[in-house]
């Protein structure tokens, strides 16, 4: 009999039949800023309603979808496809309502998503870094919302 999956280990999140759903998705994100953009403001609406849960990644996740918003309109472009992918197949992963633990169970049911984060989140983070240090040369715009080191009570 095969390992029972755990939803807090990363490795058995990305050997799920979902995460490689989220992966090959990705490539169509990719080459469809309407698309992305959709699935950035339906994974910001998500988070909005599980911050809470998502407390470890908060941070770390405001800055990913930051991150997808400027590649999306073309503004960044100085990260890896191989990091902006596994950025986008996260954050796709974290939508689908059909996971490796669905999103509706009491207290599990963000374990493999937040897992998951956190491991994408380390595994970018000079990606994430060198994004912050460009965000932070930019001039402010009116549609940019300030952004801080410190999180917010929830």
């Amino acid at each position: 009999m095969g390992k029972i999956p755990h939803p807090d280990d990363p490795e058995d999140v990305k050997r799920s039949d979902a995460y490689r759903q989220s992966r090959r998705k990705a490539d169509e994100y990719k080459t469809d800023p309407e698309k992305l953009s959709a699935l950035l403001q339906n994974a910001q609406k998500k988070a909005q309603g599980k911050r809470g849960k998502l407390k470890e990644v908060w941070d770390q996740l405001q800055a990913g979808f930051r991150l997808i918003k400027a590649y999306a309109k073309g503004e960044y472009r100085e990260i890896p496809w191989s990091s902006m992918g596994l950025l986008i197949a996260s954050v796709a992963y974290f939508v689908m309502p059909v996971d490796l633990v669905l999103d509706w169970l009491p207290l599990a049911g963000y374990l493999d998503d937040a897992a998951l984060l956190a491991w994408t989140f380390q595994s970018i983070a000079r990606d994430i870094d060198a994004f912050l240090l460009w965000e932070a040369e930019q001039p402010a715009r009116e549609d940019t919302p300030t952004h801080s080191a410190t999180p917010t009570p929830d």
